[in-house]
């Protein structure tokens, strides 16, 4: 793939998505993934000058149909303080809010002493196999993305690699963690339960919660996908980077057939 970028910045607040952003559930509308991806990187420069907090929580509210526009990001602290602090971002687009994510920051603390109980590692990407997603969903994010498996995914069961020659936005850096995140959102696919020409899956939420920061270049998803008898879904990921576990996300599920199935 030639790299590219998922977003270009407009100024201060806006950002203009790529085809690289087109969601697997419709062409004209955005993945969530790199959305989410592009909210932290809107609350790092926030929080540019609050050195010694790590982003720990954060969870995002998935409020209407994320379309293939311009969209509008505005940060604001919630809830102050020298040790634990609050923070929200709004996404709008054409004046609509379509997202807000609430972050809890902690203070640096060197508790390597106490660290453990983490789990085991996941195989490394360079000994997974590739998996062309793009077969199975359609849409420019998941065409941008490379992914290995270790083993093949089952219904309701996946683990994946994922990175991408993209950045997050043209012609900026961007810290680790908003690199990491900008792939998680993406757990929802590789662990599919019934195909998705057949039953639409969308999640409404995201909410991920870390005990490391992240490092490294590769996300790691291990997946499991649990369909309820009336409606409901939840998608269950143990995240990783090369070094072992960093975390885990939640996703509630809307479920329902597909149109025309």
């Amino acid at each position: 793939m030639t790299p590219g970028s998922y977003y270009e910045r407009i100024d201060d607040h806006r950002f203009k998505p790529t085809h690289h952003v087109q969601g697997a559930w419709s062409p004209d509308e955005q993945h969530f993934s790199p959305l989410g991806g592009l909210i932290v990187h809107a609350m790092d420069r926030h929080l540019a000058d609050r050195p010694g907090l790590l982003l720990s929580r954060i969870s995002y509210d998935i409020l209407g149909r994320l379309a293939l526009e311009e969209c509008e990001i505005e940060v604001e602290t919630v809830r102050p303080g020298r040790t634990i602090e609050l923070i929200e971002a709004v996404v709008r687009i054409a004046g609509r809010t379509v997202v807000r994510a609430r972050a809890w920051l902690l203070t640096v603390v060197d508790t390597t002493v106490v660290a453990g109980g983490t789990g085991e590692v996941l195989p490394a990407p360079e000994v997974s196999e590739p998996w062309p997603m793009s077969e199975l969903w359609p849409g420019g994010y998941v065409a941008s993305v490379d992914v290995r498996v270790p083993v093949p995914p089952r219904p309701g069961r996946g683990t994946a690699w994922l990175t991408t020659p993209h950045t997050l936005v043209a012609g900026e850096p961007v810290s680790p963690l908003a690199s990491f995140l900008t792939l998680v959102d993406t757990a929802n696919g590789i662990a599919v339960r019934r195909p998705p020409t057949e039953w639409m899956f969308p999640n409404v939420d995201l909410t991920i919660h870390l005990h490391r920061q992240p490092r490294g270049v590769w996300t790691g998803l291990d997946t499991t996908v649990t369909f309820g008898p009336t409606g409901q879904g939840l998608t269950s990921t143990v995240l990783y980077d090369v070094e072992g576990p960093v975390g885990q996300a939640q996703q509630i599920l809307t479920v329902r057939p597909a149109p025309g199935s």
